[in-house]
């Protein structure tokens, strides 16, 4: 567990930006599929183009969207993660598995607020209910848009819990915080990051990313 953290940019919307991102070996490319977000992918880009894009790390962010839809998108978008970030449960993503082309992974986001009491017992409920279902769980700061606050949320809830698959840390993480990662039992899998590296939503800080980047050598 001494690896460093894969690194995932989420909230894309700039093609050249992208090409950028896959040039410094990016390992995961987020797409927000979300119409309420300001990331909105399909403001920007069609399913095709996202399609054309070489990268083995695409991952589409969905939330409470139908089965349906999902799948369709995948598809045609040629996704090889999603990632849902609303309320879906074991039974919605079993059965959205069986329209999935096998080859795409699971991340299921776990909104983790930090004022709520028993909120480890949530958490250690929500990953024993989701276990045999996802292949990564995501961390995040909870919030009524879903994501995107910019805010840490504390993470030493997460060494209260056991984790019983590899997980995305995400929620305000910055050059402020990163050092602050050892304070982790279990190292996170990837790093995601968004809001903090942008100049304004949907536009990235490529400078400021690749000396993040560095920081986790």
């Amino acid at each position: 567990m001494n690896l460093r953290p894969k690194l995932k940019v989420c909230g894309l919307t700039q093609p050249d930006q992208i090409h950028e991102l896959i040039y410094m070996n990016i390992d995961f490319l987020g797409f927000i599929f979300y119409e309420k977000s300001p990331r909105y992918v399909l403001n920007h880009l069609t399913l095709e183009d996202i399609s054309k894009i070489g990268h083995r790390g695409k991952t589409g962010v969905f939330v409470n969207k139908s089965i349906e839809k999902v799948a369709e998108t995948a598809e045609k978008s040629g996704l090889n993660f999603i990632q849902l970030h609303g309320d879906e449960d074991e039974i919605y993503i079993s059965k959205l598995k069986e329209k999935l082309n096998p080859r795409i992974g699971i991340i299921k986001a776990i909104r983790i607020g930090n004022q709520e009491t028993g909120t480890e017992n949530k958490i250690q409920q929500a990953t024993s209910q989701l276990l045999s279902a996802v292949n990564y769980f995501l961390f995040d700061t909870d919030s009524k848009a879903f994501g995107g606050t910019g805010k840490q949320f504390d993470w030493n809830i997460l060494n209260d819990i056991e984790l019983p698959l590899p997980y995305f840390l995400s929620g305000g993480i910055s050059e402020d915080n990163i050092d602050k990662i050892g304070i982790l039992n279990q190292n996170p899998f990837a790093l995601d990051i968004n809001s903090k590296f942008e100049t304004e939503p949907g536009i990235k800080d490529l400078e400021k990313i690749k000396a993040f980047k560095g920081k986790l050598q």
